[in-house]
């Protein structure tokens, strides 16, 4: 299940890079939010300390509720730089299975 939100949320995040409507922004806060949560918990749960406080920091900054106004090239960069990471790790999850 992990794997596949952190998919979702990657592409999400590089899609925000487009000219979308505004609700499609709104969504991608709220899948992002969510997701961010979920993943906090999991590895905080799992004893991973560093990744629960990344994915608590980027939970918070993409919360619906509280809009943090960065602007939109500001924006743009923490997509990418999270889609990034977020591809980095479900590769390096795939590495270790094999």
């Amino acid at each position: 299940m992990k794997p596949i939100l952190k998919l979702i949320i990657a592409i999400m995040l590089i899609l925000c890079l487009a000219d979308m409507p505004y609700g499609f922004y709104e969504l991608v806060r709220f899948a992002a939010a969510g997701t961010f949560v979920y993943l906090s918990y999991d590895y905080f749960k799992n004893k991973r300390d560093g990744l629960g406080f990344l994915f608590a920091g980027l939970a918070l900054l993409f919360q619906p509720f509280f809009k943090v106004a960065l602007g939109r090239l500001l924006w743009n960069i923490i997509d990418l730089v999270v889609a990034v990471a977020l591809i980095f790790l479900l590769i390096r999850t795939f590495k270790k299975k094999l």
